[in-house]
């Protein structure tokens, strides 16, 4: 009987990340359209999320169709890429964006300054965000994978718990 509920909690565990590399490839198919029809590729640096999105489908697929200790580290990397790129990509979006209005207003002040880059709709400060939530999405697939647990755990002297 405990045999047996362990295995039906295992298998919703393995429902739910199916579900998450699903959402996830459905996000980043999203993404990727918004970002070709707003034209993101006119400058070398809006390449990155294209390129990212274009490898994570990839490593999606590849973690899909042949589950493997290879396929969930280079899953791993590139989540870890994404987190990386979204708050770059936040940051080089306030910073055009406060350079464009401190262009407009050289006297602005500090505070409206903040406000007014918070608020700018070209470049959107907050969208690159995005890329990170993407990512930290797919390291929750990663780290709940129960061989993974069970490598990390074992490497720093600890045993894995039953999952109830």
């Amino acid at each position: 009987m405990e045999a047996q509920r362990e295995a039906s909690g295992a298998d919703r565990v393995e429902l739910l990340r199916k579900w998450i590399l699903a959402v996830l490839a459905f996000g980043l198919l999203g993404t990727i359209t918004e970002l070709t029809f707003l034209s993101h590729f006119e400058q070398p640096l809006q390449f990155v999320p294209m390129i990212l999105i274009v490898l994570a489908l990839g490593t999606i697929a590849w973690q899909w169709q042949a589950p493997s200790v290879a396929s969930l580290r280079s899953f791993q990397v590139t989540m870890v890429l994404f987190v990386l790129a979204g708050v770059a990509g936040v940051i080089a979006h306030a910073l055009g964006s406060a350079e464009f209005q401190i262009e407009l207003n050289p006297e602005i002040g500090t505070w409206e300054l903040v406000e007014k880059v918070l608020r700018a709709k070209a470049p959107p400060v907050l969208a690159p965000g995005m890329l990170a939530m993407m990512g930290l999405l797919g390291l929750g697939y990663v780290y709940s994978e129960a061989g993974y647990r069970s490598r990390v755990l074992g490497a720093i002297g600890l045993s894995p718990q039953k999952e109830t």
